[in-house]
């Protein structure tokens, strides 16, 4: 992936550089079994940080890949991937990689488009069967492959997974179900697994292969990726790692995505460094499986994505003067980056069986040591929302309307007084505060406690997720049933109208 020149920070002077180089500049098509280990001060600071959490438990197993110029500079597994079984970690274990499963999806979508197979500005309802997206107010026409890409299509938020062995993950039922566009296609960005899961669906009908098939033969095969699959097909497998919940440290059930396109696959650190240096066009062959243009579009950012942060399936930001492209994905058990600085032709890969902070900050770390400018980015807020952040006039008052189900409609009622204090009732629950309400002129957002007997409900205790907009008289948008939080569980999206009340 990237001359070979060490950048300045390792510290190293030019012989030492090159004695470094001819050790570890083994190229990223032909790497051998054993892992290369840094030999860098400054990378060896970080490798004892990562061996001292992993000793004092903050994460069963963590493996990590380097590469520059195409060259691998540190590949190597900390710890247990499967701790009952004592399997140690190594650079080609294969970890649940959740969401960076999209942006392998998105590249399969652009191979079909140079193929002649799709269109990326056609409607997605175009490549699907007879279950569509939809919506009670907007043209899902509008809905274009390319919008589902971006997340601009108009679905919302969404999980849904089912223990290895249970029927009801299908996903033509969840587009049935809860292919719901909420916003005007092309005016708003909203992470959806949905529509990932949509994709996936779009891979198979178009290419006339199972999308299992279709990812293995004309991207993994090509690209030399021998340790990444779907969940299932690797469950049995000696190199596949167990999943260990953050809070318990307990082993996690293997659980089936309802949507395989978004985050079902498991791959292994090393595949993945692979498939970022087919990003940075390190691979002589790359263009053969997907053009040049094709994966500079991918790396584009694209209209209305919270101003320019996504492409087709990779995260954009700008950091200390460099273009970073990131995929990214993690649960309570589970955690995954691959990471470009494509002016550098740099590469990092980070992926862990459970989580815990410190695996979350190794990129930013890694970045520092190899990028001269580099500075580590200040932490996010948890929450960006500002509870109550206006007192809109135009939402004052009382509301009532339903949630629409595939069961049946739910009463809603929600208070706004004067002041943007908000009060709302789903169902039967008792009346109570919204809560982190944040009120805008034209919308409102906040949580409450969810009902039982709403479709699809957990057995135990959920919250209401609302997030709605004033349109004409009345108020619209997406009721999102969630877990509690700090909990997994499936995220399902329903369609709210409210009325205000005479």
């Amino acid at each position: 992936m990237i001359g070979l020149a060490v950048p300045c920070p390792l510290r190293l002077s030019r012989m030492r550089a090159a004695a470094y180089l001819i050790t570890i500049a083994v190229g990223l098509g032909s790497v051998s079994a054993q892992e290369v280990r840094p030999r860098a001060p400054d990378l060896y600071a970080i490798r004892r940080e990562i061996q001292a959490n992993v000793r004092a438990g903050k994460v069963p197993a963590i493996s990590i890949a380097v590469a520059k110029n195409g060259k691998i500079l540190w590949e190597e597994g900390f710890g247990l991937a499967d701790v009952e079984k004592k399997t140690r970690a190594t650079a080609k274990t294969r970890y649940y990689i959740a969401s960076v499963t999209k942006t392998i999806t998105a590249t399969a979508i652009m191979q079909l488009q140079e193929r002649g197979k799709l269109r990326l500005d056609n409607a997605v309802n175009d490549y699907l069967g007879s279950a569509k997206v939809h919506s009670p107010i907007w043209n899902a026409s509008d809905a274009s492959v390319r919008r589902v890409l971006s997340h601009t299509a108009g679905l919302t938020t969404f999980a849904r997974s089912c223990l290895a062995g249970e029927s009801g993950c299908a996903i033509d039922e969840e587009i049935e179900r809860y292919g719901i566009l909420f916003w005007r296609p092309g005016e708003r960005f909203d992470y959806s697994n949905l529509g990932y899961g949509i994709l996936g669906e779009v891979i198979e009908r178009t290419s006339g292969r199972s999308l299992d098939s279709y990812l293995q033969g004309e991207l993994f095969d090509q690209l030399g990726m021998h340790d990444c699959g779907f969940s299932v097909s690797l469950s049995g497998s000696r190199t596949a790692a167990a999943q260990y919940d953050e809070h318990t440290h307990q082993p996690s059930p293997l659980r089936v995505s309802g949507h395989p396109g978004a985050s079902a696959l498991r791959c292994s650190a090393h595949d993945l460094l692979l498939f970022g240096g087919f990003h940075l066009k390190d691979r002589p062959n790359t263009g053969s499986i997907l053009s040049f243009a094709a994966i500079d579009e991918m790396h584009r950012a694209q209209a209305n994505t919270d101003e320019g942060q996504y492409g087709l399936g990779w995260w954009i930001k700008e950091q200390s003067g460099y273009r970073i492209l990131s995929a990214q994905g993690g649960t309570t058990d589970s955690y995954a980056l691959l990471q470009l600085v494509p002016s550098e032709d740099l590469a990092i890969v980070v992926i862990a069986n459970s989580y815990a902070d410190f695996v979350s900050g190794l990129a930013d770390r890694i970045l520092s040591v190899l990028l001269p400018k580099y500075a580590t980015p200040p932490k996010p807020l948890i929450n960006d929302r500002v509870p109550n952040s206006n007192k809109p006039a135009a939402l004052a008052g009382r509301w009532t309307g339903t949630v629409l189900t595939y069961k049946g409609s739910i009463p809603i009622t929600l208070e706004i007084s004067s002041e943007g204090l908000v009060r709302g009732q789903v169902g039967k629950q008792p009346i109570a505060d919204l809560a982190d309400a944040s009120l805008e002129p034209t919308g409102l957002y906040g949580r409450l406690a969810g009902d039982p007997t709403m479709a699809d409900a957990p057995l135990h205790k959920y919250v209401l997720e609302l997030d709605l907009f004033l349109r004409g008289d009345d108020l619209l948008g997406a009721a999102t049933s969630r877990p509690l939080p700090g909990e997994d569980g499936d995220e399902l999206p329903h369609w709210v109208k409210l009325m205000r009340a005479k």
